[in-house]
């Protein structure tokens, strides 16, 4: 097998999703040590990622539309990649994947293809079914020769931003609960007073609560709500930090409490545990990759109310992000679910 000099990853969104290429590139790298590797990836999932060793980013503005495609072609004048590894199937993506020139252009297998996929792509990732969405980015390098046989993630963290973090609540014994209650997917996120309910439980089994999000007014609003009905004071932290920052904010907490979401993953690659909240999607298939033991799984209730059947029946990747499906997911459950944490950290009643 000829060794690739240069490969492209095209991987545009989301935050969570990109966290998921970061063990495939060290696959990559721990391979072919000298081979090229240039990312096309989003303006927001950049800034997440900036640092990356060995990796060159082009960033593609999906609000410029065609004129943006066109002129990330003529960027790449005179280039040509020996492999295209297209993971991303959405038909902005799909068409993006049209002017970068490679030889072989790798996408999913038919199971997962969408929106004329098949068309943009000369191969194609082994059909494997059933697996979590990080090991189906993984399979990516399997045309190429390799194998991904261990997932590290070597999030890329500035000092700066780990000194901020430090910055924010002291170092002491008091674990900490982190909550960012909203996805970008409005049918995911769980209902203010269920959050608060559960932090107030954490907060009297001696926890700290740190609130965390961005600076959307969904955000801004579900974050005041959950204050508003909470018992007992909790840190404020929603808009506040950057995307590099928020990492770093991540690894100080013992516990994220959060539905299916970006913050759910980079958490989950800073090594902390989640609590995630999932009944429109599934959490062995997008849920925190590394530990699913204090997640809130509603899914299978979810497929037999809306779609009348069992989860084991449905395709595997069917979101049923349908109006009031988290409420499948209740306050016992989230309580449940954090005292399965405590218990794993060994403390007492």
């Amino acid at each position: 097998m000829n060794v690739p000099q240069s490969i492209c990853l095209l991987r545009l969104s989301a935050l969570g999703d990109v966290t998921h290429v970061l063990p495939l590139i060290r696959t990559l790298r721990e391979a072919w040590p000298g081979v090229a590797l240039t990312w096309v990836i989003g303006k927001g999932e950049q800034k997440l990622l900036d640092g990356l060793p060995g990796v060159e980013f082009l960033v593609y503005d999906k609000k410029t539309g065609l004129a943006g495609m066109r002129a990330l072609r003529r960027e790449l004048q005179g280039r040509r990649f020996d492999a295209l590894l297209q993971m991303q199937v959405a038909a902005r993506a799909n068409l993006l994947s049209a002017f970068l020139p490679a030889k072989r252009k790798i996408g999913y297998d038919r199971s997962r293809s969408k929106d004329l996929h098949g068309l943009f792509i000369n191969e194609r990732i082994p059909d494997r079914p059933g697996i979590h969405v990080l090991d189906a980015i993984g399979s990516f390098c399997e045309p190429l020769g390799l194998k991904q046989t261990e997932v590290i993630w070597d999030l890329p963290v500035p000092d700066a931003a780990r000194e901020w973090a430090h910055a924010q609540w002291p170092d002491d014994s008091v674990p900490t609960l982190a909550i960012s209650p909203c996805s970008s997917h409005a049918l995911r996120n769980w209902r203010p007073e269920r959050y608060a309910a559960v932090a107030d439980h954490a907060a009297g089994r001696g926890w700290r609560i740190v609130l965390l999000g961005g600076r959307s007014a969904l955000e801004r609003d579900t974050s005041d709500a959950i204050l508003a009905a909470m018992q007992t004071p909790a840190l404020d932290l929603v808009g506040k930090d950057t995307l590099k920052q928020l990492p770093a904010l991540l690894e100080r907490a013992e516990l994220l409490m959060t539905p299916d979401s970006g913050p759910m993953h980079i958490a989950n690659a800073m090594g902390t545990k989640v609590l995630g909240l999932h009944a429109a999607s599934n959490p062995r298939r997008s849920g925190p990759y590394s530990d699913l033991r204090f997640c809130v799984d509603r899914y299978d209730d979810a497929a037999r109310k809306y779609l009348g059947k069992p989860a084991s029946a449905l395709k595997w990747g069917t979101k049923i992000e349908h109006d009031g499906v988290m409420d499948l997911a209740t306050v016992e459950d989230g309580i449940a679910a954090f005292e399965r944490c405590r218990a794993v950290r060994g403390e007492n009643d």
